[in-house]
This record gives C-alpha cells, structure tokens and sequence, in this order.
C-alpha cells in the first residue's frame, strides 16, 4: 500500500491529465428541464487508470463526453491541460473503404504528421496492438477483435495524453473481451497514457483500474470511490477482483434501489 499511495502523491505534483470541478450538465425535453449530472467533481492524474461506473441511464456517457469536448457542462469547469483527449467508442466507427493503415493514417494527418512519416507511424501502432501485417487489410475482412484493436491504434494516434473509452469493449464476446484487456492493460503500461473508462460491468471495471468511480442513479453525482489496490496484470476470475466487485456491486445495488431505477 505504501507503493501506491507514493506514486498517487508523485502524480498529484506534477499536475492532472483531467481535472472536473463541480461540473453539472442539464437538457431540456418535454416534461422540462432535466438535471443528469450534479456537482462532479473529480481529478484524473497524469498516466492513471479511472474506471466510470454506474446504472444505465446515470449519466456516465455524457460525462465523457464533457470531457472530450463534444459538449458544454451547464455549470462547473473542465480541464484538460494536456490538449483534447482521444475518444474510442463502443462501436469501431471505423471508415469501411479505408484499410486498417489508411484509417490510422486519417488521424495522424488530422494531427499534422507529414505524409513522409504516416505509413510507418500507422505500422508501429499495428504493432503495439498487436496487429503487425494488417496495414493493407480493410474493416470486412477483420474480427469485432481486431476492429476494435485497430480503433485503439486510431485513438493513439492522436497522441493525446487522455484516452476518453465508452464501454469498448461491450460488445465483444467474454474471451476477445478478457483478451482486449489484457492488450489495453498492457499498452496503457507501455504508454504511461491516462486512460478514463466508463463501464457498467463492475468486474471490468475492477479488473482494469486503479480507482473505480461509481455514478449514482439520474442524476449522476459522485457516490463513492475505490483504490484497486491490486497488483496488475490482474484476471477476472482472481480472488481479489471478485471480492472488490461484490462489495461494489452492493453499493451499485443501493443506489439503484435509492433511485427506483430497475
């Protein structure tokens, strides 16, 4: 634990990739003024690992969204002092008549990176993800896998010190799943990248993280946080990741019955 709470306080020194302060966010619809978030207020350190994690409908997308920049909060303050994250969704949204490379290529010229250089850029973030050889292939030739190991590879691309994932990897078989963790767990390791993750799968979210964050039901305001003090690389069915996830889960339990959600 002393190991832990040492690199915390090194992160806190030099700053913070994210930084939320009393951030509320509001839409109007037919019944009227509708309040999602209220008074968020959280810091994400330089290269540290938050999972977001909530009921349905709590507002952990729009959230992520405030913080990539894609809309405004109705009150409070967002800070990305390392520039505008990178954002990697649930679906690929991979351009189909590009290939793999080309696609990766399309966000590193969007980044200034010369012509010159985009091909062997793309390629060695092929390779970081573990996909060396799928430079020339395109969208319908690859797995839900491999797609999303490419849209990752998009995300780096940006070279942007936050990496913004709405549920990644929900979408994918339990193995390809089990395995993209390991390759995100891995990559954010190699990278030092700051990665915020929002998911409703309390066990993903114990299994990748350093903190878990848990949302209440609408509106989403902080309810609690855990340090996962647990030594990485972890597997999902480890002893400590179940304990950690059912105590979670209590809490998750609480607050939707607190909220009448179902």
């Amino acid at each position: 634990m002393a190991n832990t709470l040492t690199k915390a306080e090194d992160r806190v020194s030099v700053g913070h990739a994210a930084r939320l302060a009393h951030v509320s966010k509001s839409f109007a619809g037919p019944a009227g003024t509708q309040l999602v978030l209220d008074d968020i207020s959280l810091d994400v350190a330089p290269g540290e690992f938050v999972t977001l994690l909530g009921a349905s409908g709590c507002g952990k997308s729009t959230l992520l969204n405030l913080v990539a920049g894609l809309d405004r909060p109705t009150g409070g303050t967002i800070e990305t002092p390392g520039g505008r994250p990178a954002l990697m969704f649930q679906e690929h949204a991979l351009f189909p008549w590009l290939t793999a490379g080309k696609n990766i290529e399309l966000a590193l010229r969007l980044r200034g990176v010369p012509k010159s250089q985009r091909r062997e850029e793309a390629e060695r973030l092929l390779e970081l993800v573990r996909l060396g050889g799928a430079y020339g292939k395109r969208v319908h030739e690859l797995s839900g896998g491999m797609r999303q190991r490419v849209a990752m590879a998009r995300a780096l691309a940006q070279d942007s010190q936050l990496l913004l994932m709405d549920e990644p990897f929900a979408a994918l078989d339990a193995i390809t799943r089990d395995v993209l963790h390991d390759e995100l767990t891995r990559i954010w390791r190699e990278t030092d990248v700051s990665v915020l993750f929002v998911t409703h799968n309390v066990r993903e979210a114990v299994r990748l993280a350093e903190r878990v964050v848990l949302l209440s039901s609408r509106p989403g305001r902080i309810a609690r946080e855990w340090t996962v003090d647990i030594e990485q690389p972890r597997r999902i069915e480890d002893t400590s990741v179940a304990e950690l996830s059912v105590e979670i889960t209590e809490q998750l339990r609480g607050e939707i019955r607190r909220h009448g959600q179902h």
